[in-house]
């Protein structure tokens, strides 16, 4: 509704310039008014209606006014005597640190000066930067006076010729080779030399290489193992890095081939226990023990039939049938069941497969998995044989994450010893990983150890658990 000022003739009256000017203010003030309170009825109807209004799905939608939850006689929180949990700051006696912050002793308004102060307190909570702290050890040498031999105390927490303390090791090991951290970003973060990280990256592989060998053997031993590569590049030069792990080991290498020859470095020349689960790389034929296809790769090709050829009958009832049990057969590894009914759920799987597998197929798509199946068929059906053996080999697609990772940040390594390094690091960082909950502090403490005493056994001071 607008507000319109009648003329002075219309009451009858004679305004004076200022009464008429007021009276211009009020009518203006009286439209903004309405101006105002039409669009908050309009806000409000909006709020109700909900972000997608009208179509908005009534859970979406903000509870009305007069919803039961603000009829309820109900107080809200917690009832008498209950500990709250909301927010609570800290207080003086719990505090780390007290730090008082000082007022200046005049005014900052008349420049008159201040009395005396009184003390109020905030607490919060707060990170500080992580500060790299140069430490100098003054370390007393002694000589006996009996034998004339002379002795050093030695620097706690630090490695022999090492320019990094253990903490700070430790901390750069984990980040960057269990979360792909670069070491440029870690450098800059703690204000350290580039280089001085890469030699002692380098110093300690050169140590635990013996742990290398002990998680070959371990690995070979394994009932279950896993092996997949994916593309690395190093001194510019374009190879592969091979992950072969278990539940228990991991073990990373870095090569310019991708040759059966990397495969029986890990594997050896000795026929072998246990089952190998890998795609269908040949390079692993070579592998002297028995040998599980990946399903997970298998089903990759079924679906890829179904959606190539979507319009062909025969192909959508060969891939409607066969999906569902290779899905199956990769889930039945987790499932909670009994040795009986894993066993008996198993055997009803690989049947419905190998029926499947036998069909008579016209097209060529079908009949080229047909096939596969049907010759390789002592590596299809470990998994139904041995509860502990897995039908895919995303074990190892996921351990080589990492390494995709880093692959994308720093495009490999820059130097043969790096790569070296690296696959030394990678396996003991990882092994750790799979055995304690902080591999980080675990591998800080075998650091302290061998700081302490240089002639400890490097593989038992790793994997004390494991070498006991």
């Amino acid at each position: 509704m607008k507000y319109q000022l009648h003329k002075p003739t219309d009451f009858g009256v004679n305004l004076c310039e200022g009464c008429l000017e007021k009276q211009r203010e009020i009518d203006r003030l009286r439209e903004e008014v309405q101006r105002l309170k039409a669009r908050l009825n309009q806000r409000e109807r909006k709020q109700k209606e909900g972000v997608f209004g009208s179509s908005t799905p009534s859970s979406l939608k903000p509870l009305k006014a007069n919803s039961e939850q603000d009829q309820s006689d109900k107080r809200g929180g917690a009832k008498n005597g209950h500990p709250g949990h909301g927010r609570r700051a800290c207080s003086v006696a719990e505090a780390d640190e007290i730090r008082r912050v000082e007022l200046a002793d005049r005014c900052p308004d008349c420049g008159g000066r201040l009395g005396a102060a009184s003390i109020r307190t905030r607490t919060v909570a707060e990170i500080e930067p992580v500060v790299v702290k140069r430490i100098c050890y003054e370390l007393e040498r002694r000589s006996c006076r009996h034998c004339r031999k002379s002795f050093q105390a030695q620097a706690p927490g630090v490695l022999p010729k090492s320019l990094l303390g253990n903490q700070l090791l430790s901390e750069i090991v984990g980040e960057h080779y269990l979360q792909g951290v670069p070491l440029s970003s870690l450098t800059r973060r703690f204000g350290l030399n580039l280089g001085t990280v890469i030699d002692a990256l380098h110093r300690l592989g050169s140590s635990f290489h013996p742990a290398l060998k002990q998680l070959k053997e371990e690995y070979r031993r394994a009932a279950v193992r896993h092996a997949d590569e994916t593309g690395w590049r190093t001194d510019g030069h374009n190879g592969y890095s091979w992950l072969c792990c278990t539940d228990r080991v991991s073990v990373c290498l870095y090569r310019r081939t991708r040759s059966a020859s990397v495969v029986r470095e890990v594997l050896g020349e000795k026929e072998l226990d246990g089952v190998l689960v890998v795609d269908r790389y040949n390079g692993y034929n070579k592998a002297k023990c028995r040998i599980q296809y990946c399903y997970a790769h298998l089903l990759r090709d079924v679906e890829d039939l179904r959606d190539e050829f979507a319009d062909e009958a025969e192909v959508l009832t060969f891939t409607t049938t066969v999906i569902p049990l290779l899905s199956e057969a990769m889930h039945l590894y987790s499932k909670a069941l009994s040795d009986e009914q894993y066993y008996r759920a198993a055997r009803k799987i690989r049947r419905q497969i190998e029926q499947a597998m036998k069909a008579e197929a016209r097209h060529l798509g079908i009949r080229r998995i047909q096939d596969l199946f049907v010759e390789k068929a002592d590596r299809m059906y470990q998994w139904a044989k041995d509860r502990r053996v897995p039908a895919d080999n995303n074990r190892a697609e996921r351990e080589l994450r990492p390494t995709v990772i880093a692959r994308k940040v720093s495009f490999g390594s820059q130097s043969e010893a790096g790569a070296k390094t690296r696959e030394i690091m990678m396996s003991v960082m990882q092994t750790l990983k799979k055995r304690v909950k902080d591999p980080i502090r675990e591998f800080k403490r075998a650091l302290d150890e061998l700081a302490l005493d240089a002639n400890l056994d490097v593989v038992k001071t790793l994997f004390p658990a494991e070498s006991g």
